[in-house]
């Protein structure tokens, strides 16, 4: 399982942070030519990241290579159950990657697009949020037509 190796003393138990806005960084395929993209933001624990490239890797059966972009650094509490209120934080339970839209969380190259896609498909189950598969070309495309149109508006 994904987790830090070791974590500063005052940093084991975190606040909760927000989740607003995209994804300003880890938007982009930078390794592989297809890739797993995030469309709403959520909390991914270790396992789901474990499960997901297992699904993959399996499908693919070594005919290509996964580069996982997420890391579960943040980690959670949870009180046990039936627990009065009070008594401090709870201990730290687990470790989750906060992830927004637009980040790029799995990438893979080698494999044919169809072969990919599948795989892909099959580790987007394993996770909790909504997300799409997208080759590298088809987010560069998205990527080149905004900053057309601002430098339109920027000439006129």
């Amino acid at each position: 399982m994904l987790m830090p190796k070791r974590v500063k003393e005052g940093r084991r138990k975190m606040h909760r942070g927000r989740r607003a806005g995209k994804a300003t960084q880890g938007n982009r395929v930078s390794f592989g030519e297809y890739a797993i993209v995030a469309q709403e933001a959520g909390w991914i624990t270790s396992r789901q990241i474990e499960a997901a490239r297992i699904a993959m890797t399996r499908h693919i059966k070594r005919g290509g290579q996964v580069w996982i972009r997420i890391f579960p650094d943040k980690s959670y509490t949870k009180k046990p159950l039936e627990t009065r209120m009070g008594k401090g934080k709870a201990p730290v339970e687990g470790w989750v990657a906060v992830v927004k839209p637009g980040r790029v969380m799995f990438e893979m190259s080698g494999p044919a697009v169809e072969v990919a896609k599948e795989a892909m498909r099959l580790a987007i189950f394993k996770l909790p949020i909504k997300c799409k598969f997208v080759t590298k070309a088809d987010l560069e495309a998205a990527a080149a037509i905004p900053a057309k149109a601002e430098t339109e508006e920027a000439s006129e």
